[in-house]
């Protein structure tokens, strides 16, 4: 043969297989799940008051992912600031608002506006220093009114802040954590009952 006349098959060049290129990945696509606000309004009138505390815990039985004591201790909370914005906050026939703001599997902000038409007139620094005292370990009380926020609305939930009301009057905002590590389970002990606070002089 011929090297300086090669056959035709060794003139044929060698293919190399097409390979397909390689399909992009798919994007995940993250749907935010957007938080659930519900505000209520309501008169400074007692009865209604009995009426938002069973509507807190059916919300947090139903539209959260706490824990059945945990609704019970909701409950108190709002019981608790709403007396407060009833009382101490707003003027008889005036009108309290609730607002709840539900963040699934994250946490559950409470907020409630008084007028601050009440016969005490106060403001947010205010209630921020008597909160601080009244959670000091050192602090005695020395009766039995007074402790709500200490030791209702403060040991329950994981912020609690005040905030004044451009016009007039206070907003008490709280906030509790689903994953909070100190979250306590369900408990066996019938001394803790969720729906009744034991206070120690």
């Amino acid at each position: 043969m011929d090297q300086n006349n090669p056959s035709p098959a060794q003139q044929m060049p060698i293919q190399q297989p097409i390979q397909a290129a390689p399909a992009p990945a798919p994007q995940q696509q993250t749907q935010e799940v957007k938080p659930m606000e519900i505000t209520i309004t309501l008169p400074t009138n007692a009865y209604f008051v009995s009426g938002i505390r069973d509507f807190t815990l059916n919300l947090i039985r139903n539209m959260t992912q706490f824990s059945e004591q945990w609704a019970f201790r909701f409950q108190s909370v709002v019981d608790e600031l709403c007396n407060n914005a009833i009382e101490h906050g707003s003027a008889p026939g005036d009108m309290i608002k609730i607002t709840f703001i539900n963040k699934p599997n994250e946490s559950i902000e409470i907020l409630v506006q008084d007028t601050g038409k009440g016969a005490v007139q106060t403001d947010a620094a205010s209630l921020t220093q008597i909160v601080k005292e009244r959670t000091d370990p050192n602090y005695v009380h020395t009766g039995i009114r007074g402790r709500g926020l200490s030791k209702i609305v403060s040991e329950w939930t994981d912020e609690l802040s005040f905030r004044d009301i451009e016009g007039g009057g206070i907003e008490a905002h709280v906030k509790k954590y689903l994953r909070d590590p100190n979250l306590p389970q369900q408990s066996q002990n019938p001394l803790e009952n969720p729906t009744h606070l034991v206070l120690n002089n």
